[in-house]
C-alpha cells in the first residue's frame, strides 16, 4: 500500500506548549471539552511574497496562528487572530503576507473555544514553499475529479493523494471537478448481483444531491475527511479551479433541471450561488474584493513559471449545437472579460513556461447529450471542420498567443477521466494561425475511470499517447481498478526544460516528454 506521508509529529507539537503560553490563557484539562480542528489544514495560491492558509473547527473559536521559517517553530511570527464563526461553516483562511522568497513556511493553528476561553485546542501544523526570485528546479503536479460516480472513501482512502504526495510537489494544481454535488453516494455499490465497493466513510450530505448552501458545504468536507488528502495538503500547497460537478452536472446559466426529479430547487443560479460560497469557503484561493466569485486568476511561481487558470463554466453561453461562425454571446465559453484578460496577462509574462491551466480540453469531443452525441460540453463542436462556435474563442486565443510572440505556453487539463498527450499543429489543422502546443490530460484523482474520447480535428490535435479503459473493462472503473491519473512537471533550473510525465496510483510512470523552451536572445 502507498505510504501516507505525514508532517512530523516534531512539527505538530514542537513548540507547542509555548504557543499556548504566549496566550495567556490557563487551558483546561479535560480534552474532551477542548476545541478540535475537524478536516486539517490547507494552503494555496501561493506566489514569492504570500499565500493562504485555512483550516476549520468544530465550534465558534477564536483561532490564533504563527508562521516561522523552522519547523521548531523558534522566532515564529504571531499573526492576529480570526474568528470562525457559523457564518463560513467555522472554517477560516487568510492571506499570509511579507514572507521571504524561496523559503519553506510552516504555520500552525490554535483555537481556543469562544464559550470558554480556557479551552485550548491541540496546535495543528502544515507547511508550503514560497516561489523563488531566482531559477530553481520546480516541480509541480496536476490532475482532477474527486470522489465522483458513487466512488468514495473505502477502506483504503483516496490513494492516489498519497501517492502524489511522494514525490513532494511545490503545488498541485486541481483542474476541477473538486467534489461531486450532484453524484449521492450510497454504503455499498453493486455489480452483477456482488458488492464491489463499500464506502467505508459516508455522511448524511452525500446521499442526495446539494441543494442547500449546507449541502454544498458538505460535499467539501467530506473529500477533507480522507487520510491521504489532509496528509498531502499539509505538505503542500493546492491551487484550484473548478468545473461542473462543484454545482450539477454539464451546467450554464441555462441549464434546465425542471425535469430532474432529484431536485426540489431548480434554479440553476440559486444553486451556483450557494456552491460559489461554499467553494470559496472551503478552499485556500485568493478571493479578488472586486469580484468575489471569480475563479480564473495568475499565479507567478517564479522567474520560469507563470500559472494561467481559466474557468470554462461561468461565463458560457447555453451547452448545444455551439455550430455560430463568429463570437456571439451564445458561442462563448471564456467570456469577453477573460479572454482580453487572458491575453493582457499572457502579452505581459516574462516567465519562461507560460502553464494554461483549463478545466477542460480543448479538442476532445465532451457531448452535452452522450447518448444522441449531441451539443457541445467542452470546446470542441465534433465536426473536424474550420472553428465554429466555442471553437472561435479558442482560435481567437491561439491567433493572439502567435501574433503576440507569446512563447512556451502549455495547456494542463483534466475532466475526462483518463490521461493523454496531445500535440496541436498547424499543418494537421482547419484552423492555421497558431504555434504548435501541446496538451495533457490527467485524472480521476478518485472518481470513476472511462475515456478515451475522439478527438475534433480543428486544431490538429494528434495522440502521442493514452491510457484510458479497454473496450472489455467497459467504463465507469472503481478506483480499485488502478485507473486513477496525474501528472508531474518538472521545470530544470539550468536548462529551462519542462519534463511532463503521466502517472498512476500505483507510481507507475506511464509515459513522459521533455520540451526545450524557446528562449529570448540574450
Amino acid at each position: 500500500m502507498t505510504r501516507l506521508l505525514r508532517p512530523s509529529r516534531r512539527a505538530f507539537l514542537a513548540g507547542g506548549t509555548a504557543f499556548t503560553a504566549t496566550l495567556a490563557i490557563p487551558a483546561i484539562s479535560r480534552a474532551a471539552s477542548r476545541p478540535v480542528f475537524t478536516h486539517g489544514v490547507q494552503s494555496g495560491d501561493v506566489d514569492t511574497a504570500s499565500g493562504m492558509i485555512w483550516t476549520r473547527t468544530d465550534r465558534p473559536a477564536k483561532v490564533m496562528m504563527e508562521v516561522s521559517s523552522t519547523e521548531s517553530f523558534a522566532e515564529a511570527r504571531r499573526l492576529s487572530p480570526m474568528f470562525a464563526t457559523p457564518e463560513s461553516d467555522l472554517a477560516v483562511k487568510r492571506l499570509v503576507e511579507g514572507l521571504p522568497a524561496d523559503q519553506e513556511v510552516f504555520y500552525r493553528f490554535v483555537a481556543a473555544d469562544l464559550d470558554d476561553i480556557r479551552a485550548v485546542s491541540e496546535p495543528i501544523v502544515g507547511r508550503f514553499r514560497t516561489a523563488p526570485t531566482a531559477r530553481r528546479d520546480i516541480r509541480f503536479a496536476w490532475s482532477g475529479d474527486t470522489a465522483g460516480q458513487g466512488w468514495g472513501i473505502d477502506d483504503e482512502g483516496m490513494r492516489t493523494y498519497a501517492t502524489m504526495a511522494q514525490h513532494r510537489p511545490d503545488f498541485f494544481i486541481h483542474s476541477g471537478d473538486t467534489i461531486y454535488a450532484d453524484g449521492p453516494m450510497k454504503d455499498e455499490v453493486e455489480k452483477d448481483g456482488a458488492v464491489i465497493w463499500k464506502n467505508t466513510t459516508l455522511i448524511e450530505e452525500k446521499r442526495k444531491v446539494a441543494e442547500t448552501l449546507a449541502e454544498f458545504r458538505g460535499q467539501w468536507k467530506y473529500n477533507l475527511m480522507d487520510e491521504h488528502v489532509q496528509a498531502m495538503n499539509a505538505l503542500c500547497p493546492t491551487f484550484f479551479q473548478w468545473d461542473d460537478h462543484e454545482v450539477v452536472n454539464n451546467w450554464s446559466d441555462a441549464k434546465d433541471l425542471s425535469a430532474d426529479d432529484r431536485y426540489t430547487e431548480k434554479s440553476v443560479h440559486v444553486l451556483q450561488s450557494r456552491a460559489a460560497r461554499a467553494f470559496h469557503e472551503m478552499t485556500p484561493l485568493r478571493i479578488t474584493p472586486a469580484e468575489p466569485g471569480r475563479v480564473y486568476r495568475k499565479i507567478s511561481y517564479g522567474p520560469m513559471l507563470d500559472v494561467f487558470f481559466l474557468d470554462l463554466r461561468s461565463y458560457r453561453g447555453p451547452n448545444g449545437a455551439s455550430m455560430e461562425e463568429e463570437i456571439t454571446d451564445q458561442s462563448r465559453i471564456l467570456g469577453a472579460e477573460q479572454l482580453a484578460w487572458i491575453k493582457r496577462e499572457l502579452a505581459a509574462s516574462t516567465a519562461t513556461w507560460k502553464v494554461i491551466a483549463s478545466d477542460m480540453p480543448i479538442g476532445l469531443i465532451v457531448w452535452d447529450n452522450w447518448k444522441e452525441k449531441a451539443g457541445a460540453e467542452a470546446v470542441a463542436n465534433g465536426d473536424h471542420g474550420p472553428a465554429r462556435g466555442r471553437e472561435l474563442e479558442i482560435a481567437d486565443l491561439l491567433r493572439f498567443i502567435k501574433s503576440a510572440g507569446v512563447r512556451n505556453t502549455v495547456w494542463f487539463t483534466a475532466d475526462v477521466h483518463y490521461t493523454a498527450a496531445h500535440h496541436y499543429s498547424p499543418d494537421r489543422a482547419q484552423v492555421q494561425d497558431f504555434e504548435p502546443f501541446w496538451e495533457f490530460v490527467s485524472g480521476p484523482l478518485h472518481a470513476g475511470t472511462f475515456g478515451p474520447n475522439e478527438l475534433d480535428r480543428t486544431f490538429g490535435p494528434e495522440v502521442k499517447f493514452v491510457k484510458a479503459p479497454t473496450p472489455e473493462q467497459g467504463a465507469n472503473l472503481p478506483p480499485s481498478m488502478g485507473l486513477q491519473f496525474f501528472g508531474l512537471v518538472d521545470i530544470d533550473a539550468a536548462s529551462q526544460q519542462m519534463k511532463v510525465r503521466l502517472m498512476d496510483r500505483g507510481n507507475t510512470e506511464l509515459w513522459s516528454v521533455t520540451l526545450d523552451p524557446v528562449l529570448s536572445a540574450l
